[in-house]
């Protein structure tokens, strides 16, 4: 299957159901607008260093769950916080902001699996199946 297409249905798939949320029960999103109060360098930051902005920037903070997002899944705090807070007005950037989460969570798993993989069978992450095999013996002169 296409990347595109599966980023549209991923979009159309968030999308129904933030709709469906909404409506079923009663949940109200902020209609603020995202371009009224941050710009293009605080969404690139955002995107690149989650844990840093969140700690040093404007966003609404505090609670025990937002403190255990921002430890464990701070791409998916960042998906929950724009959610609620841009919903109404930028509901693009909003499922962006949870494709960014959900490929960036996975690819960081799937990244730390790799590499325990290799260090519990010993060799480079970086050359895979250039292992050969031999053995040694010492001679004695």
């Amino acid at each position: 299957m296409p990347v595109f297409l599966r980023m549209l249905i991923i979009f159309l798939a968030l999308f129904g159901a933030f709709t469906l949320a909404a409506g079923l029960f009663d949940l109200e999103f902020s209609t603020e607008n995202y371009w009224d109060h941050h710009g293009l360098f605080f969404l690139l930051f955002i995107t690149l260093f989650p844990r840093l902005t969140l700690l040093f920037s404007s966003v609404p903070f505090g609670g025990v769950l937002w403190w255990l997002g921002l430890i464990f899944a701070p791409r998916l705090t960042v998906a929950i916080l724009a959610t609620l807070a841009y919903w109404e007005m930028n509901p693009v950037l909003v499922v962006i902001s949870w494709l960014v989460a959900l490929s960036g969570e996975s690819g960081e798993k799937a990244m730390v699996t790799r590499q325990v993989q290799v260090v519990t069978t010993g060799g480079s992450p970086w050359h895979r199946g250039t292992t050969i095999e031999g053995e040694y013996h010492r001679h004695d002169d």
